[in-house]
């Protein structure tokens, strides 16, 4: 995701749209998660708003490469305890990080056939001001698939 020109780090807590600036994120993403339980920044100011440290910041952009990388909230919160655990096993780590490739493969080769489906339905179809067309009546034959499997 683009975002604006981050300002230096003074070393003082930043407000919620400096954090976003500096991670990339949007302060409705933070907030986010947040409730999820992923992150809890570590003060607030007098009035309650909450304020974000360097430590903060770096624990921001975890969560974020994580989500870039695919993994759910729940993989997240897995990854982001064992990040903060000093003693965790490396063991853990990599049979997560295993179990997602498998499952990044696997949504892989359904958008592939996916393609594929679409690809073929495509080349059918003429394109021009003829009403007939392959493509939705492949959609539609699907549809009529799919609802008489599911009986």
């Amino acid at each position: 995701m683009p975002h604006e020109s981050a300002p230096a780090d003074t070393g003082r807590p930043h407000t919620i749209g400096e954090a976003a600036r500096l991670t990339g994120l949007t302060p409705k993403m933070i907030r986010y998660y947040e409730s999820q339980g992923l992150f809890q920044p570590r003060g607030r100011s007098a009035s309650g708003y909450r304020l974000y440290g360097e430590a903060d910041l770096h624990a921001l952009r975890f969560i974020r490469s994580a989500r870039e990388l695919g993994f759910s909230l729940a993989q997240i919160a897995d990854l982001t305890g064992l990040w903060r655990d000093r003693h965790r096993a490396s063991a853990e780590v990599k049979r997560l990080a295993l179990a997602h490739i498998d499952a990044l493969e696997v949504k892989a080769a359904l958008l592939q056939g996916m393609a594929g489906t679409l690809r073929t339905l495509a080349r059918r179809c003429h394109g021009d001001e003829r009403p007939e067309c392959p493509i939705l009546d492949g959609i539609e034959a699907q549809a009529d698939h799919s609802r008489t499997k599911a009986r």
